[in-house]
């Protein structure tokens, strides 16, 4: 009994890792990109499209990028107006001129600049899901005697959530 359990519980193990291995290769690919910042506009860089596709992705379940017209005209995103401080009150930002002492802009320099040892981390942790997800993707290839039930459950792991992001 408890050998084809061992036997039952070690496939589903495969199976569920082979489905699921895509997308774990997906999220760490895409959650370094956001950790380094690169699908935010900062200054004079603009993420490319791809990179901010993924991000929405990534951060929403769905590519359809949008531009939320009150966080481009400077307000608040999700604010009522009434909520919103007045100009010229220390809350209300700056309209031109300089800015504010003890208020630096924000830099996409700045921002991967901060908690730089935690995001360096977090990289290595992405790095090696990463590794680890390709290195058992590899063991079920070089263990399973039918590489075609491998390669069916790879596959479905990438259809299934790209046919999903249609909905």
């Amino acid at each position: 009994m408890p050998n084809s359990l061992l036997r039952v519980s070690r496939q589903i193990h495969l199976y569920c890792g082979l489905l699921i291995a895509p997308s774990l290769l997906f999220f760490a690919f895409t959650g370094t990109l956001q950790m380094l910042s690169l699908h935010e506009s900062a200054g004079t860089y603009t993420p490319p499209a791809w990179v901010a596709s993924l991000a929405q992705l990534h951060k929403n379940a769905t590519l359809k990028v949008s531009k939320r017209p009150d966080a481009v005209a400077g307000k608040p995103a999700n604010v009522p107006a009434a909520v919103q401080p007045r100009p010229g009150s220390p809350a209300a930002p700056a309209a031109s001129g300089p800015p504010q002492p003890g208020r630096a802009p924000v830099t996409l320099q700045a921002k991967q600049k901060a908690h730089l040892p935690l995001k360096i981390f977090f990289i290595a942790v992405a790095l090696g899901l990463f590794v680890s997800t390709l290195s058992g993707i590899y063991m079920a290839y070089m263990y399973s005697r039918r590489s075609w039930v491998v390669t069916g459950w790879l596959l479905a792991g990438v259809v299934v959530p790209l046919l999903l992001t249609r909905f």
